[in-house]
């Protein structure tokens, strides 16, 4: 599983409309990063706009003496432990253990189709949301690296899977690896490295984001991109790493990722056979890995939290909006030198551009009758043109405004619409797709747990005296209220009980004291 094996070469646009990680390099440069020392920091709950200034400028200056991502397998070597607290099965001891596991495009009310009973199951048993709320925009990098380190868009950088940085000249593309595993992209600290830095072993299988990051960390174990592989074959590697018999080598953060969901999503719509197929081989997945800890007597010692990254709409039916079209941009369009954040459009101009014609232009065709209500027109902190009295900024609920690599002004389409040009075409639009607004419905995510931390939320529950945390408790089966995917983190934190190590986050102070009692 360790063995990196590259599929067929295809970038930019039509990827995104296809859907995502069906293609990779077959090349990439290889520039290990060199480890650096390694010390707690203060626990913190929010990040402000200084933080999110200073990785910028930090990012910027690492640019030039850090290389392309690590390609392959790498073993980190790990500070000492801190502390020492041991569990035992009845044949070994292990430390507490977090098994994260993402499905890709696991839309919310996927779990509603009763094609998942295992999963519901494990959810009665333990806890669900009622939905997890992606970042916008809701993709499949900016959502993962917001589940990594606790921050929006605005604050990691990956603001999209394919995106133009200004500052260097260069684009990000999520299927290249000189972009995609160069850690000067990804700003933050996922919650492997704040766990390596404290002294625990992490196992990353093929969650998206760097192999090593800025500051030279990286998983304990690392399992490379490689498309295709049986959910089979990743839960033998998982069961392998909680075999290990030394338990200082045994990982105590794995980490898993699988598209398969995604890909049928894309591939034949939310509604379809496959995608009803897919959930069947992913629940169960979901049951063989319940029961192989059972039988190794783990289940008040592992938790296993599942998540998605964002939904899946249905695209089988949409109207296509020409920007280049004369009702919107017409001849203007020539002036766009970039477009970022399928199905959106993230637009840069060429130098001398002024912004606010353009922008007139997009305001004037969103609020004409003939085009309806078919997009929305935002600025961001980057744009640059004169005042328009019309114009409306990043709604504040997307975070998604304070960092040179979101483009000036963004057209943002509603479900439904899909936006192109006459270049473009309306070739090779996927029958299910995401990017939408993160507030509706169908780009809603999943959040299941089991383990010791859902059984004691629910004895929690029952001792406190504040009013009901709970979206609702039927039968025994325990609902959250929908909350941010940027949450994650610090509940990690706290199940590896390692907070005084964490980093700032987006995350809310305070949010899981309702639900953990460690």
């Amino acid at each position: 599983m360790t063995v990196y094996q590259p599929s067929s070469d295809k970038a930019g646009d039509d990827e995104e409309r296809h859907g995502l990680l069906s293609n990779v390099d077959e090349d990439a440069e290889v520039h290990p990063v060199p480890p650096q020392s390694n010390s707690p920091t203060s626990s913190q709950c929010s990040l402000g706009r200084n933080w999110k200034l200073l990785a910028s400028l930090c990012a910027l200056v690492l640019l030039t003496v850090v290389g392309a991502g690590y390609l392959g397998t790498y073993v980190s070597q790990n500070p000492a432990r801190q502390k020492e607290v041991l569990f035992s099965n009845g044949t070994h001891e292990f430390q507490r253990t977090v098994i994260l596991i993402s499905i890709d495009g696991l839309r919310a009310d996927y779990l509603d189709r009763g094609l998942t009973p295992h999963l519901l199951d494990i959810s009665k048993q333990g806890l669900r949301a009622k939905y997890m709320k992606p970042v916008f925009p809701t993709l499949t990098f900016p959502n993962h690296w917001a589940i990594m380190t606790g921050l929006h868009a605005e604050s990691h950088g990956i603001v999209a899977n394919n995106f133009w940085d200004p500052a260097t000249n260069t684009e990000f593309q999520y299927n290249r690896e000189q972009s995609a595993w160069n850690a000067t992209w990804w700003l933050g600290e996922p919650m492997w490295e704040t766990a390596e830095r404290a002294g625990l072993i992490t196992a990353n299988l093929m969650w998206p984001g760097p192999p090593t990051t800025l500051s030279g960390v990286s998983p304990t174990y690392f399992v490379p991109w490689r498309d295709r592989v049986p959910l089979q074959e990743k839960l033998d590697q998982i069961l392998e790493w909680i075999d290990i018999e030394d338990v200082d080598a045994r990982p105590e953060l794995i980490l898993m990722y699988e598209p398969s969901l995604d890909q049928a999503g894309h591939a034949t719509g939310p509604m379809s056979a496959l995608v009803n197929e897919t959930l069947l081989t992913i629940d169960i997945f979901a049951r063989n890995l319940h029961n192989s800890l059972l039988s190794r007597n783990l289940s008040q010692i592992a938790d296993v939290i599942f998540v998605s990254d964002h939904g899946m709409g249905d695209t089988s039916t949409i109207e296509w909006v020409y920007v280049d079209g004369e009702d919107i941009l017409g001849e203007t369009w020539n002036n766009v030198t970039h477009h970022d954040g399928w199905p959106s459009m993230g637009l840069r101009f060429t130098e001398g551009t002024d912004e606010r014609i353009v922008l007139d232009k997009l305001v004037q065709a969103s609020k004409n009758p003939e085009i309806g209500s078919k997009f929305e027109v935002y600025t961001t902190d980057s744009y640059a043109g004169g005042h328009l009295e019309e114009a409306v900024p990043m709604p504040p609920r997307y975070h998604f405004t304070s960092n040179e690599r979101i483009a000036p002004i963004w057209i943002v389409p509603n479900l439904g619409y899909a936006l192109t040009t006459k270049t473009m075409g309306e070739a090779g639009m996927s029958t299910g797709n995401h990017g939408y607004d993160s507030d509706e419905p169908s780009m809603r995510a999943i959040f299941v747990a089991h383990g010791p931390f859902s059984h004691g939320a629910k004895a929690l529950s029952s001792t406190k005296s504040q009013p009901s945390v709970w979206h609702s408790v039927t039968n025994d089966v325990y609902v959250m209220p929908g909350f941010a995917n940027v949450e994650v983190y610090d509940l990690i934190m706290r199940l590896l009980d390692i907070e005084e190590w964490a980093v700032p986050t987006n995350g809310t102070c305070g949010f899981w004291d309702a639900y953990v009692d460690l």
